[in-house]
């Protein structure tokens, strides 16, 4: 028993990748609950226009409805998943079996702190980012987002910079810089 109480101890915390199978438009989507229930909890949000029983109003949704990030270690969250049917882990395809995906720590604090430095980031799956939007490799000086490292995104016909933040193999961030901020690498 002694030794199972270490290696409780010794589990380290990691940012689980989870998929949460309700409807899009449930009351209360699991990143809801898991917050409530004290998890540190990520799933990136996007604005857009509802319209119920003919009034409008702004609403934040999920950017992609069944994907969220969970920091904790696997013996905290096993019980919550057993216990939830619209909650799972996601699995790498030829992974070992039952080794859920997981993101780097400091993958996942970049990306938190880029997107949270502004209001109405733009976020693309991974499919949706082409060669020719990736062409220039900058460094942020200055600003919110200084030190930050990563790809300018060119968009045909907009006059915004913007820095391509992502989390690899899962969903990027576009994040407005100024341009005095910019620097070429």
């Amino acid at each position: 028993m002694d030794t199972e109480q270490k290696e409780e101890t010794t589990e380290e915390m990691q940012w689980f990748v989870m998929r949460d199978l309700k409807r899009p438009n449930a009351l209360r989507p699991a990143y809801i609950e898991l917050s409530d229930a004290g998890f540190e909890v990520f799933t990136p949000l996007r604005n857009i226009v509802q319209e119920r029983n003919g009034i409008r109003k702004r609403a934040r949704v999920p950017f992609i409805s069944d994907l969220l990030f969970v920091h904790s270690t696997r013996s905290a969250l096993d019980p919550v998943v057993n216990a939830t049917p619209t909650l799972q882990y996601r699995f790498a395809r030829g992974a070992a079996a039952n080794t859920p995906m997981v993101v780097r720590t400091s993958d996942m604090t970049r990306f938190i702190c880029a997107v949270n430095t502004v209001e109405n980031p733009l976020f693309y799956t991974i499919d949706e980012i082409s060669p020719k939007m990736l062409q220039r490799h900058i460094r942020i000086v200055g600003g919110q987002l200084d030190g930050y490292e990563g790809i300018l995104l060119t968009v045909r016909g907009s006059k915004k910079k913007r820095l391509l933040v992502e989390i690899p193999g899962f969903i990027a961030a576009a994040i407005e810089v100024e341009p005095q901020f910019i620097q070429l690498v």
